[in-house]
C-alpha cells in the first residue's frame, strides 16, 4: 500500500488513542471502518477530520430510511429519456447521458485517494448493507446499461457510522474493522471542552460536567445528553455569564439551569419535576 499518512487526531477533534489506532488499522487492512456510539460522540465529525488531517478529499453518503444501495452506485433516469426521445433531442442516443453517478463512483473515480462516509447506515433497510458487499469488497461495480466495470482507481478510506438502530448481517461485518467510541470520561470531556471553549474557568467547568455526568447517571433517564449537547449547554452558561454558584441544585429545583440544551423530551423534564417534588416531601 503506498498511502503510508497516519491519522493523529486533529487540533479541534480529540481522538483517544484506541480511535487513533482503530482508523491507521482499517486503512492498513483496506477495509471499512465501522463506527458505532451514541448520537452524538462524534461518528460523523471522525469522517470530515481524517479527511482534514490526511489533506484528503471528503465523499459523504447521509443514508436515509427509503436509501437504496443501488443510488450509491448509479442511477439510470430512464423517465428523462422517454422525454427526451419523444422531443427528438439527440441526446437520448447515448445512454450515458442518463447515467447519474452515486457517491461510491464519485470516490471509485476521483483523482486521487478520499474519504468516502457512509453515515448511519443502519437507517436503511435491513438489506441495504448486504447489497454492498461486493461493491465494497472489490471496489468495482458493473454499469449494466452501458456494459462498463467501474473499478476504483485509488481505493477511498470508507468509513461508516451506526446509532445501533438496527443490527448489521454479520457477512457485512465480517468485512470490516470495527471501533465503538463510548462515551468520553471525565478528563478527555475537559479536553473535548478546552478545543471548543479555551482557557474556560476551572470552577465553572468542573460543577458544569459533575452536574452534568450526574444527570446521565440519573435512573430512569430516557435519553442521555450527549457530547454535542454539553457543549450547546456552556455555551449558553458562558452566554449568560452564569456562576458555579448559579448552577448549585437543590432538592426544590432539580431541574438544571437551561436545562432545554440537555433534556430533549417532556419524560425526561417531568423525571426531574418528579424528583424535585419528591425530595420536597421529605423535608
Amino acid at each position: 500500500m503506498n498511502f503510508t499518512d497516519k491519522f493523529n487526531g486533529t487540533d479541534s477533534y480529540v481522538a483517544t488513542e484506541d480511535l487513533t489506532v482503530a482508523v491507521n488499522a482499517a486503512v492498513t487492512l483496506e477495509r471499512p471502518l465501522l463506527v458505532k456510539g451514541e448520537p452524538g460522540t462524534g461518528k460523523t465529525e471522525l469522517a470530515r477530520q481524517v479527511s482534514a488531517a490526511l489533506g484528503l478529499p471528503m465523499i459523504e453518503w447521509h443514508i436515509k430510511s427509503t436509501t437504496k444501495a443501488q443510488q450509491g452506485l448509479y442511477e439510470y433516469d430512464a423517465v428523462s429519456r422517454l422525454r427526451d426521445s419523444q422531443l427528438g433531442e439527440e441526446c437520448v442516443h447515448n445512454v450515458k447521458n442518463y447515467i447519474r453517478k452515486g457517491k461510491l463512483w464519485q470516490a471509485f473515480h476521483a483523482d486521487g485517494k478520499s474519504v468516502l462516509l457512509i453515515d448511519e447506515i443502519d437507517k436503511a433497510d435491513i438489506e441495504f448493507p448486504n447489497d454492498l458487499l461486493q461493491e465494497l469488497d472489490r471496489m468495482e461495480f458493473y454499469v449494466y446499461e452501458t456494459g462498463e466495470m467501474i473499478s476504483a482507481k485509488h481505493r477511498p478510506i470508507v468509513i461508516i457510522t451506526s446509532n445501533n438502530e438496527k443490527e448489521l448481517p454479520d457477512a457485512f461485518l465480517r468485512r470490516c474493522f470495527f471501533h465503538y467510541i463510548r462515551f468520553p470520561d471525565m478528563d478527555t470531556m475537559k479536553e473535548i471542552v478546552e478545543v471548543h471553549f479555551p482557557g474556560l474557568k476551572e470552577q465553572l467547568l468542573t460543577t458544569a460536567l459533575t452536574q452534568f455526568y450526574e444527570i446521565r447517571e440519573t435512573s430512569g433517564l430516557k435519553k442521555k445528553p450527549s457530547t454535542s449537547e454539553v457543549l450547546d449547554w456552556l455555551k449558553l452558561l458562558l452566554a449568560e455569564d452564569l456562576t458555579p454558584e448559579d448552577l448549585r441544585r437543590d432538592g426544590a429545583n432539580a431541574l438544571p439551569k437551561l436545562h432545554g440544551a440537555l433534556l430533549k423530551n417532556e419524560q425526561d423534564v417531568h423525571l426531574f419535576e418528579r424528583l424535585a417534588f419528591m425530595a420536597r416531601g421529605q423535608r
